[in-house]
């Protein structure tokens, strides 16, 4: 496993070496640091000059790209070019809101939908399994805006209205309750809630469609069928046994979720105006801030890589049947 663990790694270098070339070249096209200062009349063409020197800008592609990978493996990530902050710390304050906003709906989403699967399954076609299979494609068609805009209007104006309540019950926007300081736990819960439902709703449904089709193959494998003839409590036979096997296609589409929250929730975070990395995103590519749309694409992608590593690792933990040379 050791070895396994390594090869991977010494794999995912080359990966990212060229993942890092591809993103450089489509950013440079992509984000022109200095295309905003040029509609400014207080800023000269010397201006201008002076910081696309500064930033490189006016050498070679393979000069530029040397020049910035030295510096991003070694964790200088430059400077906003708007801001004028640090791009490292700016990358870390979004990355938390992120990682806070979507563990915690990836892991209720998870949760519920490991359990709605696994009640599916034992009791296919019933009306339950089937009040869960169309809610499932309720949630797995129901875009994202829609239902945040929808609970925004319910939270924020007609339930307000309707009980003649002083406030919404649960704030709409933001992460913290306006002119406040330090970290509040109840506070940060209640912002978190609503943001927190709108992410966990597709992947529930994905979730239990999932585990259903997963735990109905498994249900009726031989060795299950021999667990049950050596004697052992179905409680046993489903949960210690049939669960950890049926658990392998979530925990693909588990790692690809886990990874895919370091790009950011862009539909949910701006909505919500949660201050994570999708506004952040938006925010260096509208402006063309450069170091900083590089930086985050870099975050992603290492994100992915490192999260389809766990997810292998994995396998071989909820199967035994799965060793890796």
């Amino acid at each position: 496993m050791v070895r396994y663990i390594i090869r991977r790694l010494i794999y995912s270098i080359p990966v990212l070496i060229i993942a890092s070339i591809i993103v450089f070249i489509v950013m440079r096209k992509a984000a022109d640091p200095t295309a905003a200062l040029r509609t400014n009349p207080r800023i000269s063409s010397a201006d201008i000059a002076r910081l696309r020197a500064s930033l490189g800008l006016d050498k070679s592609g393979i000069s530029q790209y040397l020049a910035w990978a030295s510096h991003f493996i070694r964790g200088d990530w430059g400077i906003s070019v708007i801001s004028q902050h640090s791009v490292k710390e700016q990358i870390r304050t979004a990355l938390v809101n992120s990682l806070i906003l979507g563990l915690v709906g990836t892991a209720f989403a998870f949760v519920i939908g490991v359990s709605i699967g696994v009640i599916s399954s034992l009791r296919q076609y019933s009306k339950l399994d089937n009040t869960f299979t169309t809610l499932a494609f309720v949630g797995i068609s129901m875009p994202n805006f829609w239902f945040a805009l929808l609970l925004q209007l319910l939270f924020g104006v007609y339930l307000v209205k309707w009980f003649h309540l002083g406030g919404s019950l649960l704030p709409i926007a933001g992460m913290t309750e306006p002119g406040s300081t330090g970290f509040h736990l109840i506070d940060r819960a209640k912002h978190l809630a609503l943001p927190a439902l709108v992410l966990s709703v597709q992947i529930i449904a994905v979730y239990s469609r999932y585990m259903r089709a997963s735990m109905l193959e498994i249900l009726h494998s031989d060795f299950l069928r021999t667990a049950r003839a050596k004697g052992l409590r179905e409680r046993r036979v489903v949960f210690r046994h049939a669960m950890r096997n049926a658990m392998i296609p979530i925990t693909t589409q588990l790692a690809l979720d886990v990874g895919a929250i370091a790009a950011g929730l862009i539909i949910t975070e701006q909505i919500f105006q949660w201050p994570g990395m999708g506004p952040l995103f938006i925010r260096a590519i509208d402006t063309g801030d450069f170091p900083l749309a590089l930086a985050w694409v870099m975050v992603t992608v290492f994100a992915v890589v490192i999260f389809n590593l766990v997810a292998d690792i994995m396998y071989a933990v909820l199967d035994p049947r799965i060793r890796y040379a």
